[in-house]
């Protein structure tokens, strides 16, 4: 099924839902249509447009997003490049810049993405006891809207606009 993108009362991007789950909160309501470029929904009585983003009718006060820390998002962060020479092919694996056994911390500024190669070289050394450096200095991801929803903006290039925003 397609994703739909549920805007806030104020129009702030919150959360991606499936059609499904969206016709029903417009039949029920809850939200209403922003933007159909999808065509129709035919039943056996009506027609129902189909969403592609939709706006909840009463405001939802929620905490700013997050981004989880996770491998996926620790590739996604670094543009699937190794952080210490640069390649983008290849095995890609996690790297703690201070090895855990030195204390180091499981956290988005100790963790960079690295080719397998780098990271045999480095092995549980530091960046200074392994000679090697940095190309970019790890930090956590933004918790925008653009950077939480943007990877879906290469299959629905329509919500642009909202996420941008924000």
């Amino acid at each position: 099924m397609n994703a739909v993108l549920v805007l806030n009362a104020n129009f702030e991007p919150i959360n991606v839902c499936d059609v499904r789950r969206a016709i029903g909160l417009i039949l029920t309501e809850k939200a209403s249509l922003v933007l159909n470029g999808r065509g129709e929904i035919h039943t056996a009585s009506a027609t129902y447009p189909l969403p592609s983003v939709i706006r909840i009718q009463n405001m939802i006060h929620r905490p700013r997003v997050r981004v989880r820390l996770s491998r996926r998002e620790v590739f996604r962060r670094d543009n699937y490049t190794c952080q210490y020479c640069g390649k983008t092919s290849g095995s890609l694996t996690i790297d703690h810049v201070i090895p855990r056994h030195l204390g180091g911390e499981h956290a988005w500024t100790n963790v960079v993405t690295a080719c397998s190669a780098c990271n045999h070289r480095k092995g549980g050394r530091t960046l200074a006891e392994a000679n090697m450096h940095l190309l970019r200095l790890p930090q956590e991801p933004p918790s925008s809207a653009y950077y939480v929803f943007g990877h879906h903006l290469t299959k629905y290039a329509e919500w642009e606009p909202f996420l941008t925003g924000w």
